[in-house]
């Protein structure tokens, strides 16, 4: 049974059910007595590992993701491990299958398994469904790669990012560029859109080619066939993740093209995939392991201060981006 269930059956709100249980004196009589009637009828064991968290040295943090780039995760996992590692922190994982969130009953069976918070890998914090389900049971959650209300957020400045990566672009010249941009459903992917169409409006005089995928490899591969089979191709194509601009780089190679003396190929995020293939990838350097731990970090801090939490969730943390640039960009031949 979790607080959710006791919520139910009491007729109140989650919150409500928590203030009970730490003996929150404004609680009305009528509402406090319907709780404890539940908690008795539901045998419901309240979460002390969350509750303990000022004295324990040992915490249990829950980790939900479903992000369809195998690069990014390897990255973001690392991040979460070293940093739990460090603050001797249990993690428990969770992942939705297919790119999708984790089911109800899958994350509230997380939830029962007496964790303290809940780390939401993106596009994940930005799924109102799941954030309230963790928020609803009285855990604090911390969100990677979004800005959203009632989280602790931490992320990237995304449109200066790929504003920066643009201006890089047409400083080396080049005036027709590809840009492939990734799952429509995530800000992340808006911001980056925004960023590119704003450098292109600065430098003027530059014509564009705009195509969807979703930041995994495969839907790089369409969007580098789409980009390359136009009557004017690119000659030079900004990719939103490093996993679609490698697919871009196979396209162009099955071409038997040249990289980047026949085509410019740049990524965002810096992860395995950039230095793991021929011509290594000029990138968007994304923090990915330093914004996981440091919503670890972040996240421990609010579950050790308990209903003082507020404080600190909503807050967004913004780390710095670096442009790392390769062998995959030059001049337009």
């Amino acid at each position: 049974m979790t607080i959710i269930d006791v919520a139910k059956a009491a007729g109140v709100s989650p919150m409500t059910v928590s203030r009970v249980i730490n003996g929150d004196a404004g609680v009305r009589a009528e509402m406090r007595a319907a709780v404890t009637e539940a908690i008795t009828a539901l045998k419901y064991t309240p979460n002390l590992m969350a509750r303990s968290l000022v004295t324990s040295k040992e915490v249990r943090i829950g980790v939900i993701y479903s992000n369809p780039s195998a690069a990014f995760m390897s990255d973001f996992l690392a991040g979460v491990f070293e940093e739990a590692s460090a603050r001797a922190a249990q993690l428990i994982l969770l992942k939705g299958e297919g790119g999708a969130p984790p089911t109800r009953d899958a994350i509230e069976g997380l939830i029962a398994s007496r964790i303290g918070g809940v780390i939401l890998a993106p596009p994940l914090g930005e799924s109102a469904a799941v954030r309230q389900i963790v928020t609803d049971a009285g855990l604090p959650v911390a969100v990677v790669g979004g800005v959203v209300p009632d989280a602790i957020c931490v992320n990237i400045d995304n449109h200066r990012a790929a504003y920066d990566m643009t201006r890089h672009l047409v400083g080396l010249g080049h005036r027709r560029l590809g840009f492939v941009l990734g799952n429509r459903d995530q800000a992340a992917s808006i911001e980056r859109l925004a960023g590119f169409e704003a450098a292109v409006r600065d430098a003027g005089t530059v014509t564009t080619h705009v195509v969807e995928g979703d930041f995994s490899y495969a839907s790089g591969l369409i969007a580098g066939e789409t980009l390359l089979d136009a009557a004017s191709p690119p000659s030079a194509v900004f990719a939103s993740n490093d996993d679609m601009a490698a697919a871009v780089v196979s396209v162009a190679h099955r071409r038997h093209m040249d990289v980047p003396r026949d085509l410019t190929v740049a990524g965002f995020d810096d992860s395995t995939a950039a230095v793991t293939l021929w011509p290594p990838l000029t990138t968007i350097r994304q923090p990915v392991r330093a914004l996981a731990a440091e919503a670890m970090q972040r996240l421990i801090q609010a579950m050790r201060t308990g209903p003082s939490a507020a404080e600190v969730a909503g807050k967004t943390c913004i780390l710095d981006h670096l442009l790392v640039e390769r062998e995959s960009t030059a001049a337009p031949a």
